[in-house]
């Protein structure tokens, strides 16, 4: 099977799937525990992207400057500080780190 045959196939699934989400009935969503589990499935699922692109190289997991960058992003959100100075903070932590090493 070709890339090209691939990525036609993967076009297919997500449109699909997208088409079999309008036949939800909207009830179904509103009900209390699917509305939860989609919040909870986002929130792991964007923490899961988080962990794989900071901790992993390839197929290999490695800790550098990143995992201190992102406990100082993760301390300062808790502190409801402005994104942009989350990310400058987190920045220069990892730039400082890269430095000394």
């Amino acid at each position: 099977m070709t890339m090209w045959q691939i990525i036609i196939l993967a076009s297919i699934a997500c449109l699909l799937l997208k088409l079999a989400g309008y036949l939800v009935p909207p009830s179904l969503l509103e009900r209390p525990a699917p509305a939860r589990i989609a919040d909870l499935l986002t929130v792991a699922l964007l923490a899961a992207l988080i962990a794989v692109r900071t901790l992993g190289v390839g197929e290999a997991i490695v800790v550098d400057a990143r995992v201190p960058a992102v406990i100082v992003a993760v301390a300062l959100f808790a502190l409801r500080v402005p994104f942009i100075v989350v990310v400058l903070v987190a920045a220069l932590v990892a730039a400082g780190i890269r430095a000394f090493t």
